[in-house]
């Protein structure tokens, strides 16, 4: 097996992706997620490469416990993607405090607790590479979106501030903000809805998960060595 590689959200839609790459690429990947059936799929689908390791990244000891569990059964971890996230959306007036917290609970605290526990590896073997999945509504606002926005927000805020902490000891943390994705969730959307989606894009079309499986591909990799700090949009234009 080669490097491994942790994928939070990974049992579906673009987390889902991403693990199913870094397969392909030759990475060991340690797949973390709350639906542990899809996990469980997921598991069956990639192989022995792809460990499922059923998380709720809004739980601090949960994450330490995951953490030490995956360093101690399949080794030092050289990479970390983000991906875990969920939208409960709603115009601010009508907003709740719940959806706000749950929000920010997992799309947010949820990276910062994988950071922290995962860099610790990461700082000791001097080496490491962290891809937080953002979103182009970090760039461009969405109305309905005040929670999802804010923490998608946050991540690229996290992203270049663990980029100045981390770089002495030769870990890179970049993020890339997808913009609109094909998945499970997009799929549900009226067809009206998806050809207006489209039809803002240049390239008019809406993104595969694929897409941004390449740029985490290339982020996590050598070629990337000398990149740190940055947001990839992966958006076909939109934030052009």
């Amino acid at each position: 097996m080669g490097r491994l590689a942790v994928v939070t959200g990974a049992a579906r839609g673009i987390g889902l992706a991403i693990s199913r790459r870094l397969v392909e690429d030759g990475w060991s990947v340690a797949g973390c997620d709350v639906l542990e059936q899809d996990l469980e799929r997921a598991s069956a689908e990639l192989g022995d490469a792809f460990s499922p390791w059923p998380l709720d990244v809004t739980s601090e000891a949960a994450v330490g416990e995951t953490a030490a569990g995956i360093e101690s059964r399949l080794g030092p971890v050289f990479g970390l993607v983000n991906n875990a996230g969920i939208t409960r959306d709603g115009l601010l007036m009508r907003m709740s405090i719940e959806d706000w917290d749950r929000v920010v609970a997992v799309n947010l605290t949820g990276s910062f607790l994988m950071c922290r526990a995962f860099s610790r590896g990461m700082l000791r073997q001097k080496e490491g590479s962290i891809v937080n999945i953002s979103s182009v509504v970090a760039l461009l606002g969405a109305a309905g979106q005040a929670n999802y926005a804010s923490t998608k927000a946050g991540l690229l805020g996290l992203t270049r501030t663990l980029a100045r902490e981390f770089a002495g000891r030769n870990i890179r943390v970049n993020a890339i903000a997808p913009g609109f994705i094909e998945t499970e969730m997009t799929r549900e959307l009226p067809e009206k809805v998806r050809e207006d989606y489209a039809s803002r894009v240049p390239l008019n079309r809406m993104g595969q998960p694929a897409s941004v499986a390449a740029a985490v591909s290339f982020l996590l990799g050598d070629d990337s060595s000398y990149i740190t700090g940055t947001v990839i949009p992966v958006d076909g234009g939109l934030t052009t």
